[in-house]
């Protein structure tokens, strides 16, 4: 058993954050086998912060449906449920990278301003 949202999202984060790990891409991407389709596919393709977030969130949905249709008493049940968990947990450490992304972003437009009031340019 795999958990292929985790490896769709960390497939997505090595292309955001651009790391080159051939071994860990290799590994994820095998443990994709046969599973790149739909949400998986465009999660692990993601390019940004933003388009990982919206495809975690549709491959959420398909294993929402999966567990809903999976019977309680089927052997990998408590394991379709622990993997939602897991991805749940996941999407939450995804919202917080992009919110400290932008706190980021936003200090550095106040540092901006700072710089601009404490030494005016002469236009």
């Amino acid at each position: 058993m795999s958990c292929y949202e985790i490896e769709a999202l960390r497939l997505g984060l090595m292309n955001v954050l651009g790391t080159e790990d051939d071994h860990a891409r290799q590994h994820a991407e095998q443990e994709l086998e046969g599973h790149m389709t739909g949400p998986i596919e465009a999660l692990a393709g993601a390019e940004t912060l933003a388009g990982i977030e919206r495809h975690l969130d549709a491959a959420l949905v398909d294993l929402e449906e999966e567990i809903a249709a999976t019977p309680e008493d089927d052997p990998e049940y408590d394991y379709l449920r622990g993997r939602l968990v897991a991805v749940r947990d996941a999407e939450r450490a995804v919202s917080r990278i992009t919110m400290q992304g932008e706190d980021v972003l936003a200090g550095l437009g106040e540092a901006h301003d700072v710089l601009h009031e404490a030494f005016p340019v002469d236009e």
